[in-house]
């Protein structure tokens, strides 16, 4: 009788160890809102149903999981702007990546605690998120333009400080990265809406005049 021959070695522990690595994250996001940087490693650990080890061969220290949870949020936004930009009109896209950054900004600073307990501060993190978070809005405004949509003298910049206005965040320098109390919610979702929308963008029934 023919042997059966298994599957090939590698790809499932590979597939579990992203799924580890994953739920993890996932977990130490709400510890890490809940509890700052004090979060136990070891309940994080158990709540992801994984084993310390387990936690510790993804993320050798403290620092490189707040590190992760804070990189996670920041490739979402980048993965969203290139998921929204091919299933979406370019107008669309935008208004629809610019909520999504509403609520990156609420993330940012409910970990806000544990990011600035990261050796030599978050600095090193925000900067090195910078070229993400730019090319994102660049790409999706480039595109509006292209189509049409928005005006051709809109800069990036001024779209996301406009949202971070209307999220309570101070706008100086450091607008992208301000560690000002920041509270996103439905209601402040429909007011950066509306604000960018009708005000700081005039975007008006899905044109820009």
């Amino acid at each position: 009788m023919p042997k059966k021959h298994s599957q090939p070695a590698g790809r499932k522990p590979r597939s579990d160890a992203q799924q580890n690595r994953e739920r993890i994250l996932e977990v130490a996001k709400a510890a890490f809102t809940r509890s700052g940087a004090d979060a136990s490693l070891d309940d994080i650990a158990k709540q992801a149903g994984v084993g310390p080890g387990t936690l510790y061969r993804h993320f050798p220290t403290r620092d490189a999981l707040i590190e992760a949870v804070y990189h996670t949020e920041v490739e979402k936004l980048a993965a969203a702007q290139r998921e929204l930009s091919a299933n979406l009109p370019p107008i669309e896209a935008l208004r629809a990546w610019m909520m999504l950054f509403v609520d990156y900004i609420a993330t940012k600073q409910i970990i806000a605690s544990a990011l600035n307990s990261v050796v030599g501060g978050p600095s090193r993190l925000y900067d090195s998120s910078r070229v993400q978070v730019t090319g994102a809005i660049e790409a999706l405004v480039k595109a509006a333009m292209k189509s049409g949509d928005i005006r051709k003298d809109l800069e990036p910049f001024d779209l996301l400080r406009a949202l971070i206005g209307v999220s309570n965040v101070a706008t100086g320098p450091d607008w992208h990265f301000s560690d000002q109390p920041v509270q996103t919610n439905d209601h402040q979702k429909h007011r950066a809406d509306e604000s960018i929308a009708l005000e700081k963008c005039a975007i008006n029934a899905g044109h820009i005049q």
